[in-house]
């Protein structure tokens, strides 16, 4: 009887053994796939990302003899292309009251500058292009989330990039135009971006949602970025 007891305890716990391993196994497995399946959409995004970045190179060295720069030059991607006898002319005469939501700190492949910083100086420039005067233009930058790391100066950028900041030049040229920059505060606290280290031209609001409703309540454009 001893035996047979003892036999069937061994049977018992090589079952559970078996069955623990076989668990594992396919655990081990599922995580595998996952992970082979997250790789693969990742190396789609990257592949995607690298495939436009060398389009638009691409397009900006077949215009670069014409493209012209109004107001700012940011590099190749702030430019403007002529465009012969437009029949859709903007009024010069009205207020052009511009708003921009930074979020991202998404580099520019070839200056390193905030991508959607050097395209508000596109924007910048079309309107000049398209006959409206610079002193009509009135941009206001409400900056929250990663983004505004790009809005610090150089000594606390240094410390978290290990680099210079690439964006203060086209700041202080924006700031010559008259443009308002407004930081979140939440953001700044989420982030870990403390009031000093922002760049001195910037305001401070409790939070960038407060600027952007109140501004549009002014009849301030709230302007779509590129993604």
């Amino acid at each position: 009887m001893k035996k047979i007891t003892y036999f069937l305890i061994i049977g018992l716990i090589t079952i559970i053994g078996h069955s623990q391993t076989s668990n594992l196994d396919n655990e081990l497995k599922e995580i595998n796939i996952k992970k082979d399946s997250t790789l693969k959409a990742m190396y789609r995004a990257d592949s995607l990302k690298v495939e436009q970045q060398f389009q638009m190179q691409t397009m900006i060295a077949k215009f670069k003899s014409v493209v012209t720069f109004p107001v700012i030059n940011a590099g190749e991607f702030s430019g403007v292309l002529p465009v012969k006898d437009p029949t859709e002319i903007p009024n010069p005469k009205l207020d052009y009251k511009l708003l921009f939501e930074l979020v991202m700190k998404k580099p520019d492949s070839i200056s390193g500058m905030n991508a959607d910083l050097v395209e508000i100086s596109r924007i910048i420039n079309l309107h000049v292009a398209s006959g409206i005067p610079i002193k009509k233009i009135v941009p206001v930058i409400v900056v929250h989330g990663p983004a505004l790391n790009d809005f610090t100066n150089n000594t606390f950028y240094n410390e978290r990039f290990k680099t210079d900041n690439p964006n203060i030049k086209l700041i202080n040229q924006l700031a010559v135009l008259g443009t308002k920059f407004i930081a979140c505060g939440q953001a700044m606290q989420f982030f870990d971006v403390p009031k000093e280290a922002l760049l001195p031209l910037f305001k401070v609001s409790r939070t960038a949602q407060t600027v952007l409703s109140s501004y549009q309540l002014q009849g301030y454009v709230k302007m779509q970025l590129m993604q």
